[in-house]
């Protein structure tokens, strides 16, 4: 289905990731930074409710500027996603209604890569946001929308009608960060999503219009590896819940090695939970079970596939070590 109108894609896409697609916490229309910010702080609230923690008494904006002030230290996609990942952030109470609390640091859970659709997990999308530019030279921006997991826009998508290429939305998005517009509240979007009805793209945030490479930018495709760009089959494929959540929790990595965030393509998300749901299935006490291999072409990315699997066999605790057998000393130097 094509689409002469913008507008009505955004619409429908829209639609559909709140009614079926796992995005059912409310849509935000048109809000500012600042109302997502309370935004946040209200289902921060919520999440944190026991007496040790924020008990009855709501986070005040000292509390949240607190919090908004270790976001502007980390400065880049890659070490804020060390701090999405982290799970918690912690503030010095100042709300001094909270007696049992006041002046003491109180840590806060702000996202937990397992409690996908569960608990107490929010999942909101945030329609043509506000955004305000870092220099007084450019103008303000309204973005198409952001998808919030417990207030916290990870995701950024920017649409265009059928017939205009994708270029265009992937050109606005560096725009944007040119002028800086991903600052603040939204220096928190780990992923860019660039698509028109026919065709889609996503990438890693890059932290700045120089780092940006059109190489990194990848197609979503199915474990055949055939493309997948209809707009609904990509709602339904990856920007669904449960496949974004774990996009940034698991499928993210934060690459101290050059200092970039980076996103799996499609075939090594695949091969990564693939090869951890085999390992957690397998019955190790049989005797005849020696193990397994995974084979991988030169250039395909088998380092970092092989990197995120052991990191995802490691943590379901189906192992008690993981063992990295290479060949060259720069294979163990990049996995480390």
């Amino acid at each position: 289905m094509g689409y002469n109108s913008e507008k009505q894609f955004e619409d429908d896409l829209v639609k559909m990731l709140f009614e079926q697609k796992g995005w059912k916490d409310g849509i935000l229309n048109y809000k500012t930074e600042k109302e997502l910010i309370r935004n946040w702080a209200d289902i921060l609230y919520e999440n944190n409710r026991s007496i040790d923690r924020l008990g009855d008494y709501p986070l005040t904006d000292g509390e949240m500027e607190q919090i908004l002030e270790q976001i502007r230290a980390l400065k880049t996609p890659l070490r804020l996603n060390g701090f999405i990942n982290g799970g918690t952030v912690q503030i010095t109470r100042d709300n001094e209604a909270d007696e049992h609390n006041f002046g003491k640091l109180v840590s806060l859970k702000i996202f937990d890569r397992n409690e996908i659709a569960a608990g107490k997990t929010r999942y909101q999308i945030a329609r043509q946001p506000k955004f305000s530019a870092k220099n007084d030279i450019y103008p303000d921006r309204r973005g198409d929308f952001c998808l919030l997991i417990n207030g916290m826009p990870v995701i950024h998508v920017e649409l265009k009608k059928s017939m205009v290429p994708i270029s265009e939305a992937q050109y606005q998005i560096c725009k944007y960060l040119h002028e800086g517009v991903f600052t603040g509240l939204f220096s928190l979007v780990q992923i860019f999503v660039a698509m028109n009805p026919e065709e889609c793209v996503y990438f890693a945030n890059p932290g700045s219009y120089e780092s940006y490479n059109e190489k990194f930018c990848f197609h979503w495709a199915d474990s055949y590896n055939n493309p997948i760009n209809r707009w609904d089959k990509i709602a339904e494929l990856l920007l669904s819940i449960p496949m974004a959540h774990e996009l940034i929790g698991f499928y993210s990595v934060a690459d101290q090695s050059d200092n970039v965030l980076k996103v799996m393509r499609s075939y090594q998300y695949y091969a990564a939970s693939k090869i951890s749901k085999r390992v957690s299935e397998m019955k190790w006490n049989d005797q005849s079970i020696y193990g397994g291999y995974v084979w991988h072409t030169t250039g395909s990315g088998k380092t970092m596939t092989s990197f995120k699997s052991a990191q995802l066999i490691a943590n379901s605790k189906d192992v008690d070590k993981v063992v990295f057998l290479m060949d060259r000393i720069e294979l163990g130097t990049q996995s480390l």
